[in-house]
């Protein structure tokens, strides 16, 4: 997985509240296991007039005009803005692998279904919890004439939109470490990879009878 690094980032409106997985990428989507060709197909069902299925070309396809990712402001945006329970619905991982795919490292929002929330991080997608408040004043922000710009610094746990006003949130410490360091499971795994071999060696010389024909 990717380190996250610190960036300035065009935030994107998404003025719903519990937007679920299959809105984020529909089901028929799920037959990949790649993690990667997601990102044409998120928000499929909103962001398209016609019905997507796997491996179309999408871009020839009828754009919703009324949907924000296809605002020309918000068409490169990598922070999206969200109402309450965002990620709601079944556990499909295919959710932040569709953002991510897209370009989205951060999600503001004032809450999340702990599974999507849980899976960001294991993708290197920031998903941020703020007051419903602060999420009001951001919305206020970046839906004017311009596309609102946040500079986003993860070791600092801050955000600074256009305007200068920081903005702190909390992120837990070893979910942190994983961004900052682009450690998913795996890599926190191979992390402790000496220690797995003296304990295998270990384990053989105690109980050698466990590994008789391994």
């Amino acid at each position: 997985m990717q380190a996250f690094e610190n960036f300035t980032g065009i935030c994107a409106p998404l003025d719903r509240a519990n937007v679920d997985t299959d809105a984020i990428i529909p089901k028929q989507f799920l037959k990949s296991i790649k993690r990667s060709g997601f990102g044409p197909y998120l928000f499929d069902e909103w962001r398209y007039l016609d019905h997507g299925e796997p491996d179309m070309d999408c871009t020839h396809r009828p754009l919703n005009p009324g949907f924000v990712l296809n605002d020309p402001r918000y068409a490169k945006a990598e922070i999206l803005l969200a109402r309450e329970n965002f990620g709601c619905g079944s556990s499909r991982e295919h959710a932040p692998w569709a953002l991510a795919d897209f370009g989205i490292r951060v999600i503001l929002a004032p809450s999340f279904a702990d599974i999507f929330f849980n899976n960001c991080f294991k993708n290197g997608i920031l998903p941020i919890v703020l007051e419903a408040a602060v999420i009001d004043g951001l919305f206020a922000k970046a839906t004017g004439g311009e596309a609102l710009r946040i500079v986003v610094d993860l070791p600092a746990q801050t955000l600074t939109p256009a305007d200068g006003a920081v903005i702190p949130f909390v992120v837990e410490a070893g979910s942190k470490h994983c961004l900052v360091e682009g450690l998913d499971d795996i890599g926190l795994t191979l992390q402790e990879v000496d220690a797995i071999r003296a304990y295998e060696v270990r384990r053989k010389q105690e109980a050698p009878w466990l590994f008789i024909g391994a």
